[in-house]
């Protein structure tokens, strides 16, 4: 008997997984519970584990094709020679995206950007839910992009913005387009839908010097410190810890920071929980191994959502005297630290005006220049704590 193995919905959001690579091949011996394949979702690679005893049987879907939801990508079968049917797409109610790739099989012809040839038929293309959601997000025309393969793709979707956002590509040298990351993706959604905030700034030139002194002392990282630091200020500001809502404010009683970690797949902002309120070793082995994490996409989704500020630190980069960032959806503020120029940095604190005011952030960023000039009292409130 042959049980199918399917791609498993890792969030309530994921509408597709890309196959990264199989940890097992056809034949091997397989345990209840134990992993055959890597996937990645739109934020982290997550293992498929298994729900029967058996061997692995093929066809195996392709490593690095994208497969909906609920698609087949190989089986489990009570004996190690027999092959299994060909998988199969999963069900239309489970996703209206294209047909999976097989191993050894043609992959479904590429979307390609046209002009229409007549009016835009946007409601009768067939693509997912999520597809037609970024389409809406990127300002795309699906009655414009045509699918040889079937359903439209976010992929095509990626494409058909970037190709109508680079103007004078077409006049310009030869040039070839590399397909995005599933993370590189995300965080492009991510900064279009945050655009939407009407967001001020305001910088604050503010000493470094004794808290990288007590960071170096205690083996800390001066980034946890530094959130730490923004947390305490929170706390003494609760208005940086509220999100705007259509019904009104949203108070947060919990400081969580979600902190800006550069990765080779792009950027991705794992969060801290209750920085305020935990002890500081507490703090800095969870971030030890969140940043672990995030490095070799391990995070689950409990990892980076629901962070009620945010924090950048570029200050590990000489040549940056300043910059800003756009403010993600669910918090009201983001810091964003430069490299130190003598004994002060440029912090830049962007903020939602819809929740705070200039007064507000000049307020929180005196609060933080006072912790950061006597840095101990994080570790005596921490001990306090």
């Amino acid at each position: 008997m042959n049980q199918p193995i399917t791609m498993p919905a890792l969030s309530d959001t994921m509408n597709n997984g890309r196959l990264v690579k199989w940890v097992k091949k056809i034949g091997d011996p397989i345990k209840k519970g134990e992993s055959v394949a890597d996937i990645e979702t739109d934020k982290a690679v997550m293992e498929v584990e298994t729900f029967h005893d058996g061997y692995l049987a093929g066809p195996l879907a392709a490593e690095g094709s994208e497969m909906a939801v609920g698609a087949t990508i190989g089986y489990i079968s009570d004996r190690p020679d027999v092959a299994a049917p060909a998988p199969t797409a999963a069900p239309a109610s489970a996703s209206t995206t294209a047909p999976i790739a097989i191993a050894q099989a043609p992959a479904p012809a590429p979307a390609r950007f046209t002009a229409p040839t007549s009016e835009p038929t946007a409601e009768r293309v067939r693509a997912s839910p999520y597809a037609r959601s970024m389409a809406r997000q990127l300002g795309v025309d699906l009655g414009k992009i045509v699918s040889e393969g079937g359903a439209v793709h976010a992929d095509a979707i990626l494409d058909a913005a970037r190709r109508s956002a680079s103007t004078g590509l077409a006049a310009g040298p030869p040039y070839r387009l590399e397909p995005m990351s599933s993370v590189r993706k995300t965080v492009a959604r991510n900064m279009i839908a945050g655009l939407s905030t009407p967001t001020f700034r305001v910088t604050a030139r503010l000493a470094l010097a004794p808290l990288r002194e007590v960071s170096k002392q205690a083996q800390i990282s001066l980034t946890l410190l530094l959130a730490r630091a923004c947390a305490l200020a929170i706390k003494a500001h609760p208005l940086f810890n509220a999100v705007y809502t259509g019904e009104g404010l949203a108070l947060r009683e919990r400081v969580d920071v979600a902190i800006a970690v550069d990765t080779p797949e792009g950027l991705i902002a794992p969060v801290i929980r209750d920085v305020a309120a935990r002890s500081l070793p507490e703090l800095a082995a969870d971030w030890r191994a969140v940043h672990a994490k995030a490095l070799s996409r391990r995070l689950s989704l409990g990892h980076y959502e629901g962070a009620t500020f945010y924090l950048s630190n570029l200050g590990m980069f000489p040549v940056v005297d300043s910059f800003d960032a756009v403010l993600p959806l669910g918090a009201a503020a983001i810091l964003c630290i430069a490299a130190p120029d003598g004994e002060r940095s440029s912090f830049t604190l962007g903020c939602d005006h819809r929740v705070l005011a200039g007064a507000d952030a000049a307020r929180f960023l005196q609060t933080l220049a006072e912790f950061l000039a006597d840095p101990h009292r994080l570790t005596e409130l921490t001990r306090a704590a």
